[in-house]
């Protein structure tokens, strides 16, 4: 494993780290993660300050993150952040944005044009908003050659006009209309249920909970593992309390034990753990610790 600065080397792929906003989300820890007990915040308060919480301002901290994986000669986009200029009137912390993502990409050395695959792990509102741009009053698809791999369930479960009443309320508002749709208007969107081999070291797997269609994608290459996990994984408190959801998980139980499965799962195949959403380092190495989990090192990228 290589490493410099916000790009690392994992066997044959390459991985950089695209950060387009890192700061408070406005939701107080005890709210975000409710389940989570009043020793837990007393026990792990302290080291999860600053990078995952503002212990001052009583509020999470979060990256909002894409990770750029170059294999086999393509350029692979997991997930898509919030984007710009997208009207989220529940959730205000992510609407009318005008972030420089695209800028990030650029120094990355790539061109919206240049990207070949991307996949978005679930489709909550902080993780498809670049799929699409403003082109005067039309939505359309920022990456006009790439394939968009969207879960089957998450497509039909936030397809507005299937009824259902999430948990996260209306905080996915305008969203399927602006980012999703578009897409799959295009022809540009493909969805798969299960699994999906991606290149001979990445594959997409089923990992629901956190919404329906939640997924994973698994790295493996030459000895070097990792695991990008979505939101399965909202913050590094849930690697020390597996059974901490988030208040936004859609199945508490099936997000528990999915959690735990592939915590379990990084910890015996030595996988790096990349959630979406970790500030800090962006990921973590994690160890057991008697039926739980600890986080052993940080990822090796340079701290946010």
């Amino acid at each position: 494993m290589q490493e410099h600065h916000q790009e690392i080397v994992l066997g044959d792929v390459t991985l950089t780290r695209l950060v387009e906003y890192f700061g408070p989300v406005d939701i107080a820890p005890r709210t975000f993660f409710p389940e989570a007990p009043e020793a837990a915040w007393r026990k792990h308060g302290p080291w999860l300050t600053p990078d995952f919480v503002d212990a001052d301002a009583d509020v999470v901290v979060s990256a909002i993150q894409t990770w750029l994986l170059r294999s086999e000669g393509r350029n692979i986009l997991i997930d898509t952040g919030v984007g710009n200029h997208k009207e989220r009137p529940y959730s205000p912390v992510w609407s009318r944005r005008e972030s420089d993502f695209l800028g990030e990409l650029a120094r990355a050395g790539l061109a919206p044009e240049d990207v070949d695959l991307v996949v978005n792990t679930h489709l909550h509102v902080d993780h498809v908003g670049w799929n699409t741009r403003l082109a005067g009053r039309e939505w359309v698809p920022t990456f006009p050659n790439a394939t968009y791999l969207m879960p089957r369930a998450d497509f039909d479960f936030w397809n507005p006009a299937n009824g259902h009443t999430p948990r996260l309320g209306r905080g996915n508002q305008n969203v399927f209309e602006d980012s999703v749709a578009p897409v799959f208007d295009a022809g540009q969107a493909q969805l798969w249920e299960d699994g999906h081999t991606i290149d001979a070291d990445l594959r997409l797997e089923a990992a629901p909970g956190h919404t329906p269609g939640s997924s994973v994608v698994r790295l493996a290459s030459r000895g070097d593992r990792a695991l990008f996990v979505g939101d399965l994984v909202h913050s590094a408190l849930q690697i020390v309390e597996p059974d901490a959801n988030s208040c936004f998980c859609e199945d508490p139980a099936e997000s528990r034990a999915t959690r735990r499965r592939l915590l379990g799962e990084a910890a015996d195949t030595r996988a790096l753990l990349f959630p979406a959403h970790l500030g800090g380092h962006g990921g973590a190495e994690v160890t057991r610790e008697g039926d739980g989990f600890a986080v052993g090192e940080w990822a090796p990228f340079a701290r946010i």
